[in-house]
């Protein structure tokens, strides 16, 4: 979608961090923002700063906890019957624990699970159909993170919700091989955000966390990684170069080229060196190769 003007998009968590970087940055280029919050100081300090920049009658705040079904569907409606159908989606909400999963309770995966990985699953049923059905040129953007294509420090949970957001857009991107729709989904390395502080947005019905009472906080990456991460609309120009040239990965942070390499060679190395079965090989063809990975499809 290499045209944004004029266009309408959806954005999850768009009141802070990569959420609000995007907000700002697709509001620049002439779109129609809808977005989604939890906070009413984030939205505070987003509407205002928006509006230093002469943004704010670009934009359509909505009130969103994204694990809320029927709320996002009356969020969709909102945004369509104000603003207009959507083409860009972008779930970027999401939370973080840090610390070792021996620690964490039922209520600390059910948490980090619903937002992070249904989130994204929310959006898609909600949005996905209605994009479909416009006829439109249209692009999906799941945010996911560089802890979701490598395991990189004690962040588990976020990590296992992270790298299930990146098979879910691949398999997503497979699904539209030949259809208007671009899906791209991006990993970024440290922006500066508010996400050290999800655990203060947490629902009281999964607050029983085991990372307290081993001496974490309830949020990652740590403050100390945050002094030298990216700004938020540095790492939000990425994504709309991203979404400019279908991009299936968006990267942000070259920082990390070694430990991918590393990981993509371990999976490489640990393949039988011995001959093929040709007879499984041919029953098996249609899952031998994607033309996502080596043709861009």
């Amino acid at each position: 979608m290499k045209e944004l003007q004029g266009r309408i998009a959806f954005i999850t968590g768009g009141s802070s961090g990569i959420g609000l970087g995007l907000v700002e940055t697709l509001a620049r280029e002439n779109m129609r923002v809808a977005f989604t919050y939890r906070r009413k100081d984030h939205l505070t300090d987003a509407m205002a700063h928006l509006g230093n920049a002469g943004l704010a009658d670009r934009v359509l705040p909505l009130e969103l906890d994204v694990v809320d079904r029927i709320g996002l569907a009356r969020a969709a409606d909102e945004a369509e019957r104000t603003l207009g159908p959507i083409q860009l989606l972008v779930n970027n909400a999401g939370v973080a624990v840090h610390g070792l999963m021996e620690h964490a309770t039922y209520q600390d995966w059910d948490w980090v699970l619903g937002v992070n990985l249904g989130g994204v699953v929310n959006g898609i049923v909600t949005f996905l159909p209605r994009m479909i059905a416009s006829g439109l040129e249209g692009h999906i953007v799941n945010v996911s993170s560089m802890g979701g294509v490598a395991a990189l420090g004690s962040v588990g949970l976020y990590a296992t919700s992270k790298f299930a957001v990146v098979g879910l857009t691949e398999a997503l991107r497979t699904d539209m091989i030949g259809r208007p729709i671009g899906v791209s989904v991006y990993c970024p390395g440290p922006v500066k955000s508010n996400i050290a502080e999800s655990g203060q947005g947490r629902p009281a019905h999964l607050a029983e966390s085991g990372y307290a009472a081993a001496g974490h906080e309830q949020g990652a990456p740590p403050r100390a990684m945050l002094d030298t991460a990216m700004d938020a609309t540095v790492a939000a120009q990425y994504v709309l170069e991203g979404i400019r040239h279908n991009a299936l990965y968006i990267f942000s942070h070259p920082e990390f080229r070694d430990v991918i390499a590393a990981r993509h060679a371990a999976l490489e190395a640990a393949l039988p060196d011995e001959p093929l079965n040709t007879a499984r090989a041919e029953a098996i063809r249609f899952i031998l190769s994607n033309p996502i990975y080596d043709r861009g499809a």
